[in-house]
């Protein structure tokens, strides 16, 4: 036991040191923890740790671009700011609950209301999941970026950051890519671009740099997914309206 004062010192614990688990048990919990966490659960080590927060290769996340059925929810991720603005589109395949990002936007140095028509342009019908920051952190002319791109016809939620902060996001991240529940168009170059440079430093914070897509892609998956829809059918001009306004029918 080393001593770290004359009145103090460090015990740590791991999963080796507790009788009543198994290699299996040890194996399974092992294999539903995120990279960074295994050595502070499995061993006791108090560190993060450096290096790449989504260590699962490219090949498997990776795929080629489809048309997405019109029976699959979609939504979006968008990070804002002038430096840049990015957005994420997922479509969710029910059958076996996998997502897929299959288009992305952005740029950088350019006023809302250009953001808003490219996010449109992609289905205004689509919901997205923004930057709680948005909520006070930026503001033009008194109003929130929220109210703003809101006002420029964009359907938005503030994405859940309260609960567990960006851990809790990348968390949710992590485990469908792992489990082969998250694809990523290989058309997303950007998104890629991110991927693999979106690392920790070596006192286990994330490195805030050229991160916009994967904070938009962790809004989506928090968020975005929660609040999707289906593409609703359009009517071409046929008249659904009552009959007899005291039946209802």
């Amino acid at each position: 036991m080393p001593e770290i004062s004359p009145s103090k010192f460090l015990v740590t614990a791991g999963w080796d040191d507790v009788p009543h688990l198994d290699e299996k048990t040890k194996a399974d919990m092992l294999r539903e923890t995120p990279p960074y966490l295994r050595d502070a659960r499995s061993k006791g080590i108090p560190s993060l740790g450096a290096g790449a927060i989504y260590p699962v290769p490219e090949s498997e996340i990776v795929c080629d671009p489809f048309a997405i059925p019109r029976h699959w929810k979609r939504c979006y991720g968008l990070d804002v700011g002038w430096n840049r603005t990015a957005a994420i589109w997922l479509a969710i395949d029910p059958s076996v609950d996998c997502v897929y990002a299959y288009t992305e936007h952005y740029r950088a140095e350019a006023e809302p209301s250009i953001h808003a028509a490219a996010i449109r342009a992609r289905g205004e019908w689509i919901p997205g999941a923004i930057d709680p920051a948005s909520l006070g952190s930026s503001q033009i002319d008194g109003h929130t970026m929220i109210e703003i791109y809101r006002r420029l016809g964009l359907r938005l939620t503030s994405a859940d950051n309260k609960l567990q902060g960006p851990e809790g996001g990348i968390f949710a991240v992590w485990e469908r890519l792992s489990t082969g529940r998250l694809k990523i168009f290989r058309t997303c170059q950007n998104t890629l671009n991110e991927y693999r440079e979106y690392h920790r430093d070596e006192k286990g914070k994330i490195v805030k740099k050229d991160d916009h897509l994967m904070d938009a892609l962790r809004y989506g998956i928090m968020t975005g997914i929660h609040v999707a829809c289906i593409e609703p059918v359009r009517t071409l001009g046929v008249n659904f309206g009552r009959g007899d306004k005291t039946a209802g029918y």
